[in-house]
């Protein structure tokens, strides 16, 4: 298992260990869950269920017509 040194202010320490408090667990357990939750690439099931449950739902043509044509692109110099 791999560990990760991470530095915080007082005020998000006390913040972050208030929240591992209330859930019972460590603050390491409690920042990995978050780090899993905000990495997750897959909807969840009950979300994937929901696709194409909506027979009425406008198409995406149906949507965007009337909306008129976009701007076009302005180019853009990065100062890197």
């Amino acid at each position: 298992m791999a560990q990760v040194t991470i530095y915080i202010d007082d005020h998000t320490e006390k913040r972050l260990a208030a929240a591992a408090r209330a859930k019972n667990i460590s603050k390491s357990k409690w920042i990995s869950m978050l780090i899993r939750e905000k990495t997750e690439s897959d909807w969840p099931d009950a979300v994937v269920q929901l696709a194409g449950a909506w027979k009425d739902f406008p198409s995406l043509e149906e949507i965007r017509s009337g909306m008129g044509e976009d701007a076009p692109l302005e180019a853009f110099e990065c100062c890197v």
